[in-house]
């Protein structure tokens, strides 16, 4: 338990009061922009935490405007990145604004900065500075290359993490140039180990003697993570694994095929016992017993002959038809879904992954929802993320003046 916990709200919660999610009571401040660091911040914010968002006075998040333009300049990335957030300002190169920083720290648990290694101690406010004040912070910082390294201070975009780290090599068709993947997935997924480091660091310090540390998650990293075997495979064997369009060589079946009707199917059967039901869905019994793919290393070496014989299949049936066959028969299969898709799909709506998000100018829209769900304490969408900079400075700031950029009144928060 933190020493910000507000304990009448965690009895209030085990008495059955209400509670807006697991980390209730953990206060964290967010510095930097863009994507990796403040992703973190928005999935503890949505978990409950009091994630403080610090912007310079005039040099706000480029986040802002990112993304389709939709109200006035406004994107609609921003209200869902950064919702459940409070907005301060601080001239972080002013020692008045530091001094101001430092007081936070005092009564906070955690910082997430992404800025580019060696920032915050030009700025005085390294690890031993916030250690100064509050021995028990855990700093949590995302870079591109990490804190240390030859590669430390350069610029990092996930772009460049993604190619640097042979994730996006294998992305994409044999002899074609490895595409984007429609987002910033290695932004993505340093904000989730972000997230998941600061997360242990806090259990860390309040299980074993109270003492907080830096937690180093660079996006390099967070994409080699994901690459499963590729690395012992180079090790051991030598493989250098190479895109391979909509396929896993040596995983059969497992692709996507097309419908009667134009739709995109997968369909994944690569265990011996799936790949029978799949045999008995198609009325082709005879493929299981067939030599050529009886056995998981016998689908792998004829792969190409199997995947034809399952795309003249489905080529014949509409995607409802193939979906029916195959779920019926407890096969894996799933229509390659668009957004548009996504809205129309009842089992989403059924689980709730889209939730409403009512902005005080933008007015109501769907977004994603909070995950993971909690049984006892479920996180929620409170409110989208506060458009005008500093607008949280009288609540949080002793000395909040004038250059930075605060509303007059406050505006109204919060989510039906």
């Amino acid at each position: 338990m933190t020493a910000r916990t507000n304990r009448t709200t965690l009895e209030a919660s085990r008495e059955g009061g209400p509670i807006d999610g697991p980390l209730v009571g953990v206060r964290i401040l967010e510095l930097g922009s863009l994507i990796a660091g403040p992703f973190a911040g928005r999935l503890l914010a949505d978990l409950g935490a009091e994630v403080i968002k610090v912007e310079a006075p005039e040099r706000h998040d480029p986040l802002r405007e990112w993304g389709q333009e939709y109200l006035d300049g406004r994107s609609l990335w921003w209200p869902v990145m950064n919702r459940n957030k409070k907005l301060i300002t601080l001239d972080l190169q002013q020692e008045s604004d530091r001094a101001s920083l430092l007081e936070l720290a005092q009564d906070s648990d955690a910082m997430i900065e992404n800025f580019r290694p060696g920032t915050l101690e030009r700025w005085e406010l390294g690890f031993d500075r916030l250690q100064g004040v509050n021995p028990s912070i855990v700093l949590v910082r995302v870079s591109g290359y990490g804190q240390t390294g030859p590669y430390a201070r350069r610029p990092g975009f996930a772009a460049a993490a993604e190619a640097m780290s042979g994730l996006r090599y294998i992305n994409g068709h044999p002899g074609e140039l490895p595409p984007r993947f429609g987002i910033s997935l290695g932004d993505s997924l340093a904000g989730m180990f972000a997230a998941q480091g600061l997360l242990a660091a806090l259990y860390h310090r309040d299980a074993f003697g109270g003492e907080g540390q830096v937690v180093d998650v660079s996006i390099l990293e967070s994409c080699f993570a994901l690459l499963e075997s590729a690395a012992p495979e180079y090790d051991r064997l030598g493989r250098v694994r190479r895109p391979s369009g909509t396929r896993l060589p040596g995983l059969a079946p497992s692709n996507v095929f097309r419908s009667r009707d134009e739709a995109l199917v997968v369909i994944a059967a690569n265990q011996d016992a799936l790949f029978r039901r799949l045999c008995e869905a198609m009325d082709r019994g005879e493929l299981a017993t067939d030599p050529r793919f009886a056995t998981h290393r016998a689908r792998s070496a004829n792969q190409d002959e199997l995947e034809t014989e399952i795309a003249n299949w489905a080529s014949a049936r509409t995607a409802a038809e193939i979906d029916h066959a195959l779920e019926s028969s407890g096969v894996v299969c799933a229509r390659v879904n668009t957004i548009a898709d996504v809205f129309a799909d009842p089992h989403v709506r059924a689980r709730e992954m889209l939730v409403e998000h009512d902005d005080p100018e933008l007015g109501s829209f769907l977004g994603p929802a909070v995950i993971p769900k909690f049984s006892r304490t479920p996180g929620r969408v409170r409110w989208t993320g506060p458009w005008r900079p500093g607008q949280h400075n009288r609540e949080l700031l002793q000395d909040p003046g004038e250059p930075r950029c605060e509303p007059a009144e406050p505006r109204r928060e919060g989510v039906r």
